[in-house]
């Protein structure tokens, strides 16, 4: 058995009511990790240009990563990976909970699902025993009590009627973990595939164990004492950067038309946790237990993450923490995407509020817009339409302008006209507007400390650089929140306002030829913790500019998929609200200058004026088109 891997991948074809298992190619492997690197290559090789995602041979892949079932801190993720029903580009999401490590412990690094049942079913995987079950009885139910329905001994991957109805958002559920975004659950649901389970007790062969659980220790403690990993994430969650956010005036505000309201303090991460918080919870294998549970209604349940209670509060006009909390609960349950269903919801009301659709969706009308989601999930009344996302109403009904989205997946929580590097990443990053696939918003608002979030300087490189960093912990799969612990202590401590902080802020503003290096320059040692695991796992030695290669490599297959599929630079862009209107006249009277880092963007990744992958980029990471 290979060292951090099972050695074998599932396939699945539910028309044919059959398995088979093959080997997972070294190659491949070796290229590209895991996670959504090696899925995407495994996309592209069975499928054809222009395949519709609802076609019934669209390969579905749940892959795991090297670190998967290690017992690594923040190691139990897993990524689907399909083509998007919502933008037609690559679709990808990662997600927590246990499923992970129980498909890997059942003996597959990656389970490839095919064709389509003719009624519903669901997988259950026992190491060599696969077993097709009938799944009408679940059929309908939310995620909670599907999953209330299987096996207990079992991770599960669920969808809810969201998925069943082919909502373009429709997301994949595994306890209260969510691979949310892209559309993934419809093309699940198209299948008429309910649910998979899985569990083993197979282990995984590490080569140095002995100093793997050594340096485990350490990282749990290194972890423990950060302020951010250790502090900030277990006492708030991801909710900490609702006060954040507002201060910086990049909180969406009534779909995008401001950047923070007077009562967004309502809903901030230290509002829920003096008011509403039960208790933490976390993923198998995290120190960290960043989510919480809250007492809302008459239950106790999962709290919003930020991105919740950015697009389904603040964005919608919802300020009572109670309603955001039950909006929330709704998204997870019928299994569909907050953060793409608050932003279509807001392009609704906002369609209602200018006349052009008249469709009785108010800002703050929580009563209607529960309902609403109802609606979407069964595709019934306005929901039928709601349901295809942003850019397809807006293509019925006009609005284009404001139909907040790129590539048609619809924008987190995070102004990009506040933070003008995270602005070319939503363009730049292949499924579409996505905050997971760089996190450029880090260094430029939310951070510690915080670089011109109005200036162009430094902003292509360092998208790239953090592209590719995050594309290789999503192949590894690690949680990215590992990634905040890579920041030094210290910069918690400093002033914001301080000369220091302005200091460092200035360097970073003018490192881009630092950074240009970095990006191209194989860095001959470790940097970050990440490479050290993978060092320990395989026996050989993983350097920063090994780490960065895979990750450019996994970037750059996407890339390559959404190329095959027609996507070039026009696609590109966001919305003219973004780019012309400002949120900021005292200090910038336009939008995101996207034209000013495009082209420069471009020439460090390797693509043509066109924003087309070039032939000679493709040779220098071995990537076989």
């Amino acid at each position: 058995m290979p060292y951090g891997y099972m050695g074998k991948t599932l396939k699945v074809d539910l028309g044919a009511g059959t398995h088979e298992v093959e080997e997972t190619l070294t190659g491949d492997r070796e290229k590209y990790l895991g996670g959504k690197g090696l899925a995407t290559r495994i996309l592209y090789d069975l499928t054809r240009a222009g395949m519709d995602p609802y076609d019934p041979a669209m390969p579905l892949i749940f892959s795991t990563g090297p670190v998967t079932g290690t017992g690594v801190p923040q190691s139990n993720r897993f990524n689907v990976t399909t083509r998007s029903p919502l933008t037609g580009a690559i679709a990808n999401a990662t997600c927590g909970g246990d499923f992970a490590t129980k498909l890997k412990k059942a003996g597959y690094d990656v389970l490839i699902v095919t064709g389509r049942a003719e009624k519903p079913v669901r997988i259950e995987i026992r190491e060599d025993k696969v077993e097709f079950k009938p799944a009408a009885e679940l059929w309908a139910k939310g995620t909670g009590d599907a999953q209330a329905g299987l096996p207990k001994d079992c991770g599960h991957a669920v969808i809810g009627p969201a998925g069943e109805n082919r909502v373009r958002y429709a997301a994949i559920v595994s306890g209260h973990r969510v691979a949310g975004r892209t559309g993934v659950g419809a093309v699940m649901g198209a299948k008429n595939l309910k649910a998979v389970s899985a569990t083993g007790n197979r282990t995984v062969a590490i080569m140095d164990e002995a100093r793997l659980r050594e340096f485990h220790r350490f990282m749990v403690k290194f972890l423990k004492d950060h302020p951010m990993t250790g502090e900030i994430l277990p006492r708030l969650g991801t909710a900490n950067l609702v006060q954040i956010t507002a201060g910086r005036n990049i909180i969406p505000t009534r779909n995008f038309q401001a950047g923070h309201d007077a009562r967004t303090a309502e809903l901030s991460g230290e509002e829920i946790a003096a008011r509403h918080f039960e208790r933490q919870s976390g993923c198998v294998a995290c120190p960290i237990r960043c989510g919480r549970e809250v007492k809302y209604r008459d239950r106790i349940g999962k709290g919003p993450e930020f991105e919740s209670i950015g697009l389904l509060g603040n964005n919608l006009g919802i300020f009572n923490p109670q309603d955001v909390f039950e909006l929330a609960h709704l998204c997870d349950d019928l299994g569909m995407d907050s953060i793409s269903a608050g932003g279509a919801i807001g392009f609704a009301a906002e369609l209602n509020q200018r006349g052009m659709w008249k469709n009785g969706v108010e800002w703050g009308d929580f009563p209607r817009i529960a309902e609403l989601l109802r609606q979407i999930a069964h595709r019934d009344g306005i929901g039928d339409d709601v349901a295809e996302g942003t850019r397809r109403m807006a293509e019925k009904f006009g609005g284009a302008e404001f139909a907040i989205n790129a590539k048609g997946l619809e924008l987190p929580a995070y102004d990009p006209r506040g933070c003008w590097g995270q602005g070319l990443e939503y363009a730049t990053t292949p499924r579409g507007g996505c905050h997971v696939n760089g996190g450029t918003m880090y260094f430029e608002a939310t951070g510690p400390f915080t670089i011109n979030p109005h200036s162009t300087k430094a902003k292509p490189p360092l998208v790239v650089m953090q592209q590719n960093i995050v594309a290789a912990i999503s192949s590894s799969i690690f949680c990215q929140f590992a990634g905040y612990a890579m920041i030094p202590k210290a910069v918690f401590f400093l002033d914001p306002q301080g000369i220091l902080s302005r200091i460092i802020a200035a360097v970073m503003l003018n490192s881009g030829l630092f950074l240009r290096m970095f990006v191209n320059f194989r860095v001959p040692f470790a940097l970050l913790g990440f490479e050290k695991y993978l060092t320990m796992i395989f026996g050989r030695r993983v350097t920063m500019g090994d780490f960065m290669e895979y990750g450019a490599r996994a970037f750059q297959m996407e890339k390559l998929y959404n190329c095959r599929e027609g996507f070039s630079r026009k696609d590109d862009t966001l919305p003219a609200r973004l780019l012309h209107e400002s949120t900021f006249k005292d200090v910038v009277r336009s939008g995101v200058p996207l034209g000013d880092m495009l082209d420069e963007y471009y020439k460090l990744r390797g693509y043509d004026r066109n924003g087309v992958i070039t032939q000679k980029e493709l040779d220098r990471l071995g990537i076989k088109a």
